[in-house]
């Protein structure tokens, strides 16, 4: 393992600091060295860190969360009013029905198959997102209108809508019937989320200030450790609950992160932002190698055109639904085209359930995860480059 971790470190880091040489987002080359290193080209990496891949994949996502709420501001994201909500459901609803209308007649699928592709595509992959969001209201690129801020918010509930459609059609492709009480998953899920994260955030908050009060004040890097072990125990609590209510832990976890610096004072929100930003620097390679890792690049050869063609129509169809969330809202044409680019990203939820249909025997199997290869290939380094050479042009510089 300890050999692993070393590659994983050392030449993700190498390979992202060549592609930041010539211009490229640094997570290329981390994905490329998860490619690279994986069990289907080189296999040197432990399968005892690939068996705890995914576990380490959410870890490094909720320090990333964490820094992302500790840096939001409610009030813009009240600002955004109701695109902040379309933007949540609406893109990944509207590749879902380009699915369903075009992969049958691309692939000779039938319409729940293609549901159930639409729902591995639909999701935007908040690994990419989130980091370059929290890096544009850091640089106050935006923030007057809260458009970092909406995108954040809106590609972390987006993925708890795909995934509860997701396993909704995959019921109902092995034979099953379409279950209402799935779908209300899905509300469920987002208000008990941000209610035991508020809840959290709260106490814990007023913990610090008891310990200040009693002369007893808790040093920044302890107040780190507590943050996240928190963190952890609500994706725990995600877990236990699981099968007997709905409850989404990422979304607690910045939910926590966000009330708790509302409720401290701005110095010790500003260092604990600085503590998460350097577990960042580590937890972001080995997110993205290990996403690298997860993507099976045989199936790229078994996609053919096809695959090429339905992934430009799904995007086509998320950029429609990105565009109608927008509508009516303040932001101008230059803003939206942002908007539609950050929206472009797959890569977490992809490799997390792209080969499931295939596990579990469906026809389509071999077809799905062939897509969600592709779109991983193709669509994250797609956004991260395109976000990184637009952001200055399109966005407003708020300083």
């Amino acid at each position: 393992m300890l050999t692993s971790l070393a590659l994983v470190f050392l030449v993700g880091l190498s390979l992202g600091a060549i592609c930041q040489k010539i211009k490229l987002p640094k997570i290329i080359g981390m994905l490329i060295t998860g490619v690279i290193l994986g069990p289907y080209v080189l296999d040197l990496l432990d399968s005892s860190i690939l068996g705890i891949s995914s576990e380490l994949r959410r870890m490094a996502l909720v320090i990333i969360l964490i820094k992302a709420g500790l840096s939001l501001d409610l009030g813009d994201l009240k600002r955004v009013g109701h695109s902040a909500i379309l933007m949540s459901f609406l893109p990944a609803s509207f590749e879902i029905l380009g699915c369903v209308l075009f992969a049958p007649l691309i692939f000779g699928i039938s319409h729940i198959e293609a549901a159930v592709m639409g729902a591995v595509l639909g999701a935007v992959s908040p690994a990419v997102v989130v980091p370059r969001m929290v890096q544009l209201m850091e640089m106050k690129r935006g923030t007057n209108k809260g458009i970092p801020q909406m995108i954040l918010g809106g590609a972390s509930m987006d993925d708890i809508v795909v995934i509860v459609l997701f396993t909704t059609f995959l019921g109902m492709a092995q034979g099953g019937e379409v279950n209402a009480a799935a779908l209300l998953d899905i509300p469920v899920s987002i208000v008990l989320g941000i209610g035991l994260g508020v809840l959290t955030g709260f106490l814990l908050a007023k913990f610090f200030e008891w310990r200040f009060r009693k002369q007893e004040m808790v040093r920044n890097s302890n107040k780190t450790i507590i943050v996240l072990g928190m963190a952890f125990l609500m994706l725990a609590v995600e877990n236990w609950l699981e099968g007997t209510v709905a409850v989404s832990g990422l979304l607690a976890v910045m939910s926590m992160a966000l009330v708790l610096a509302m409720n401290t004072v701005p110095e010790v929100t500003r260092r604990l932002q600085e503590k998460f930003g350097k577990l960042w620097l580590a937890a972001e390679v080995v997110l993205f190698v290990l996403v690298g890792a997860a993507v099976d690049i045989r199936y790229t050869l078994q996609a053919g055109l096809g695959a090429l063609l339905m992934l430009a129509i799904s995007l086509t169809f998320r950029m429609i639904g990105v565009l109608l969330s927008l509508a009516g809202s303040k932001f101008n044409a230059k803003e939206k085209l942002f908007c539609v680019i950050a929206y472009l990203p797959k890569a977490t939820v992809q490799a997390a359930i792209g080969s499931v249909p295939l596990a579990m025997g469906l026809p389509c199997g071999d077809l799905v995860l062939s897509m969600a290869v592709v779109s991983i290939l193709i669509t994250a380094p797609l956004g991260a480059i395109g976000m990184d050479a637009t952001y200055h042009r399109l966005l407003t510089n708020d300083k």
